[in-house]
């Protein structure tokens, strides 16, 4: 049987019907590549000042709160939904409140059958002493969020099937988002272990990547995103401070192994299934293009 040419739910001739649930530093760059694709794109946010913001841009804004059962409702039908909520530490909710008990109220108003498309992090692996690991490596994760991230992942396959695939993400780094740069810049020692490896993506990749996923005829249900070039920590801050004239970097080594840890994330399964070219596929060069 020929795999069908368009995504779950999604017609044939009918522009594509997009929703971004967390429109920030990812997904506001995930709802504007489906704009200029030519895609309906709705986004979900908490603030009248954003959803200003999101409508100014062509993209509808919807207000509602994913914590709050009440304001979840009337959600539009679309073809896809990426969901790519971040974690404000200044609002009453906890972790799982958002990423496990919303992401679920979000699925369960959600009328028709879309395709749902979860951030989720490598974090959800531990310190894995340097090896390489890949979406059939066991996941133990040692930090609340890996939990609730693995623990999400285990409710959009339980409630979606095959219309869910979960991305575990490496380290996004970008336009005003460049690791520890002010702890380089202030000359302040990095806690990590500098042989330690870093796994990184570059975040308008990581966009380029949930809009590839969304329009596969059938993405399996986790990936592993990143470049596919770890890089060591000395190495990786070593050049940081170089381009950007800060002092050389120094290290903590007695801080516990547990945000950064030592994996190696290898991504290529996402690169054999999806059709799916890297702006910058590494991160050297991804650090050159945003401080040149």
């Amino acid at each position: 049987m020929t795999a069908p040419s368009t995504p779950l739910g999604e017609s044939a001739t009918a522009a594509p019907r997009r929703l971004v649930i967390g429109c920030g530093y990812l997904g506001l760059r995930v709802a504007k590549r489906w704009l200029e694709a030519g895609a309906q794109v709705w986004a979900l946010t908490r603030s009248a000042a954003r959803a200003a913001e999101f409508a100014a841009a062509g993209i509808t804004p919807l207000t509602a709160d994913v914590t709050r059962p009440d304001t979840i409702r009337d959600l539009p039908a679309v073809d896809a939904m990426f969901w790519g909520v971040g974690f404000d530490r200044t609002a009453d909710a906890t972790y799982r409140d958002v990423h496990v008990v919303g992401l679920g109220r979000v699925l369960d108003a959600l009328p028709g059958t879309p395709r749902i498309i979860l951030s989720s992090s490598t974090g959800v692996w531990g310190d894995e002493d340097g090896r390489i690991v890949d979406e059939t490596t066991p996941a133990h994760p040692v930090r609340e969020a890996g939990r609730v991230l693995l623990e999400a992942e285990r409710l959009l396959h339980d409630r979606t099937g095959n219309r869910g695939t979960a991305l575990r993400f490496a380290g996004l780094y970008g336009p005003d988002r460049l690791p520890r740069l002010e702890d380089l810049k202030a000359g302040r020692p990095i806690a990590a272990d500098p042989d330690s490896w870093l796994n990184l993506i570059h975040v308008d990749d990581a966009a380029r990547t949930v809009c590839a996923v969304a329009a596969a005829p059938a993405p399996q249900p986790l990936y592993v995103v990143s470049d596919g070039v770890p890089v060591r920590r000395r190495e990786w801050y070593a050049h940081l401070a170089k381009i950007t004239g800060s002092p050389p970097p120094t290290w903590d080594t007695t801080a516990p192994r547990t945000r950064g840890a030592d994996k190696r994330v290898d991504p290529a399964r996402l690169f054999r299934d999806i059709p799916l070219r890297l702006e910058y596929p590494d991160s050297f060069r991804g650090l050159e293009a945003i401080l040149k």
